[in-house]
């Protein structure tokens, strides 16, 4: 096939302020530093926002989710890659990196996922401000005294379908 004839998709990032704006007003209180959100990502792609939670991946129609809009978009570029070969891919990692008991708040979450899969997709990584969120809250002494508490927390934003890896 000639290059001019390859069919490319838009990739999209969302990013969504899980705290609605109260992160930026109670971090240098809480935290001592400036933390402008508490984010969680998904990448936009065939139409579609998948993302990883408690769950495992789940995909909804852009915006779909509990979440609403997002408070961001970013765009990461285009990919080349096809819609089966991306289903096939989202599979592999479902069935093991992103089964849902896999799911850390911070080392193993939404985040990391959307940054493996947009590197997958376009070969760029998302904004340093989001993945380095986990790092900036433990480098506190708050973030250290409410880890214990936190790291209980899954978060799965209803309104999605699960995307199971493949069993057998």
């Amino acid at each position: 096939m000639d290059k001019n004839d390859t069919t490319t998709y838009s990739v999209q990032l969302y990013i969504y302020d899980l705290s609605r704006g109260m992160a930026r007003n109670l971090s240098p209180i809480m935290l001592g530093k400036q933390v402008d959100g508490i984010w969680h990502s998904a990448i936009v792609v065939y139409g579609d926002e998948f993302y990883f939670g408690g769950v495992g991946i789940s995909s909804c129609s852009p915006g779909g989710t509990m979440l609403g809009s997002p408070d961001t978009v970013v765009e990461l570029g285009n990919t080349e890659v096809t819609e089966e070969i991306f289903m096939d891919y989202l599979s592999l990692l479902g069935e093991n990196t992103y089964r849902g008991d896999k799911y850390r708040l911070f080392e193993h979450n939404c985040n990391t996922f959307t940054n493996e899969v947009a590197q997958f997709l376009t070969g760029r990584k998302i904004p340093s401000y989001i993945t380095d969120l986990p790092s900036e809250v433990l480098s506190t002494s708050f973030g250290q005294i409410l880890r214990p508490i936190l790291d209980s927390i899954h978060i799965a934003p209803p309104g999605g379908n699960i995307i199971n890896g493949r069993h057998g």
